[in-house]
């Protein structure tokens, strides 16, 4: 599978639009949940999100990556310092494990026809290389770890343990029994 990498920025709007549909990925969520409160969120889903979302990258920040098939964007992966997502700084459950600066991967979107091809990886090493080159050094991802039970694709958005595990991810934490955290440390070319 040829794959290129993009950051989502106004020119790739419509890419992300497309790759989203019509419902905004999964029940309107434009990649927002962890970008709000919970409140905020709710009050948002759909219409509102996606205008928080089109807003967000029209300011010039960059909230993830997309992947591309040919020209078709196929694939979407959520990746930023940390603290671009109020919820996860919230959160009893994932909270910072130290002091050290990291990079959040928090989403991920493939579209229907490229599941179960290994994608989620290749979005993993996709946004790792991006937040080395913006001077990351630690990429920690959120995923969920139900063993050997297959859930639908929908409860999947924030990855499973073993895609971040084949993309060079160290668990370093286990807050929750089906919640670890894991790591990434980008060294230095």
């Amino acid at each position: 599978m040829k794959l290129n990498f993009h950051p989502l920025t106004p020119a790739r709007w419509a890419d992300f639009e497309k790759l989203f549909g019509k419902n905004g990925a999964c029940a309107g969520c434009w990649c927002m949940w962890s970008r709000l409160t919970a409140a905020e969120y709710r009050q948002g889903q759909g219409a509102r999100n996606k205008k928080a979302m089109r807003a967000l990258v029209n300011s010039g920040e960059i909230p993830g990556i997309l992947a591309y098939a040919g020209r078709e964007a196929v694939g979407w992966c959520s990746v930023a310092p940390r603290e671009a997502f109020p919820r996860l700084e919230h959160s009893r459950t994932l909270k910072r494990l130290d002091d050290k600066p990291v990079w959040s991967v928090t989403c991920f979107f493939v579209r229907k026809d490229y599941r179960d091809k290994g994608m989620t990886v290749a979005l993993l090493e996709a946004a790792s290389r991006y937040a080395k080159s913006k001077g990351g050094r630690i990429v920690e991802g959120y995923p969920v770890d139900w063993g050997d039970k297959r859930w639908p694709d929908a409860w999947a958005w924030t990855g499973f343990v073993g895609a971040f595990r084949r993309a060079g991810f160290t668990e370093v934490a286990r807050p929750a029994k089906a919640r670890p955290i894991l790591r990434r440390v980008m060294h230095r070319a």
